[in-house]
């Protein structure tokens, strides 16, 4: 059946237990090599850093590669983390992948540092981070300077900035996408009028108020004219609710290993179904539930369903995890059976 959205992914190339970081690599390529195949609108990177759980730490290099490895489906960052970098060299960087792949290449970007504070540090451009409080002037900045360079000047003759350019110059530009998981960050989107991804699954609540707030404040920009919304979710689908089962068990053994700050590879299915869960980990493996949906084809359909009517979102993007890539594969595939 066709769905009144898009149905997007968001791969973030995870580690698992037993394996290596370049096969993560190699099963992010795969992946969208087959999802390409299968339809899905647009396939997006994450930038996490100094983590054994995923491989993913350079957003716009995977990109260059995926870009080469598709023809069709829009090739993103879900996201470039901006705090930590300089607003031009973002710019410049994304206006070569949309030069090399016109009309293909989206600029997501998110404010969270994507690792811990000690690597934050270690990231940070000079003496001195850049503080959160300045990430709406780099976001502006970013912005003035991907349209600068695609004609639309800025920087008059008094701007400070006044002759920079981001290169190569060009028609277009990247699609420029805000993420986050708050009502703050999608009341700025909506001011910006940029498109905007709410971050469901790792939150698990809040997409109706926050994809709400996103519309009521939305103002038309050079680049956009209307609200263009996604929420992101965690869904694992298999062909009976045992398999689901087991194969979720993973990324939650995972989660409760990760809030207790043990931040390893994705372990495998037999490791998970025989941890000795107490009742406190059920509790709060329980709680993990509102992040996605885990089920049968049947299952998931009505719960995406409902999700995207309800929330108003255009688009939904969709995080699978499991150890083994195959059964990560097969609820892509049951996926697009159902909606593509």
């Amino acid at each position: 059946m066709a769905a009144n959205f898009k149905l997007n992914v968001l791969d973030q190339s995870p580690i698992r237990a037993g394996g290596t970081a370049r096969q993560a690599v190699e099963e992010t390529i795969a992946l969208a090599k087959a999802t390409e195949q299968l339809g899905y609108h647009r396939y997006w990177v994450a930038e996490h850093h100094n983590s054994n759980s995923f491989a993913g730490s350079v957003p716009e290099i995977l990109i260059t590669r995926l870009a080469h490895e598709t023809s069709t489906m829009r090739i993103g960052s879900g996201g470039v983390m901006l705090p930590h970098y300089s607003p031009l060299k973002v710019a410049e960087t994304f206006r070569m992948l949309e030069t090399l792949n016109p009309g293909r290449i989206d600029l997501g970007i998110g404010r969270a540092p994507g690792t811990d504070g000690k690597t934050m540090a270690a990231l940070q451009p000079g003496p001195q981070a850049y503080p959160i409080t300045v990430f709406p002037q780099q976001l502006s900045l970013l912005r003035e300077y991907l349209e600068q360079a695609s004609g639309k000047d800025h920087f008059g003759a008094d701007h400070p900035l006044h002759g920079i350019h981001a290169m190569p110059k060009g028609d277009g530009m990247p699609e420029m996408w805000l993420l986050g998981s708050s009502i703050e960050t999608a009341a700025f989107a909506g001011a910006m009028g940029m498109a905007f991804c709410y971050a469901k699954f790792i939150v698990g609540v809040g997409e109706e108020a926050a994809l709400s707030t996103y519309r009521d404040a939305f103002k038309p920009s050079a680049t956009l004219k209307e609200p263009l919304s996604s929420v992101g979710i965690s869904v694992l689908c298999a062909e009976t609710e045992e398999e689901a089962e087991r194969y979720a068990a993973s990324r939650s053994l995972w989660l409760l290993r990760f809030l207790s700050g043990r931040f390893g590879p994705f372990p495998s299915d037999e490791e998970a179904l025989a941890y000795p869960f107490t009742e406190t980990d059920r509790a709060q493996i329980a709680g993990f539930q509102n992040r996605g949906v885990t089920g049968t084809p049947d299952q998931i359909r009505d719960n995406l369903i409902e999700l995207a009517d309800k929330s108003g979102a255009d688009e939904l993007t969709i995080v699978t995890i499991t150890h083994d890539f195959a059964p990560r594969l097969k609820s892509y595939e049951l996926l697009a059976d159902l909606f593509l």
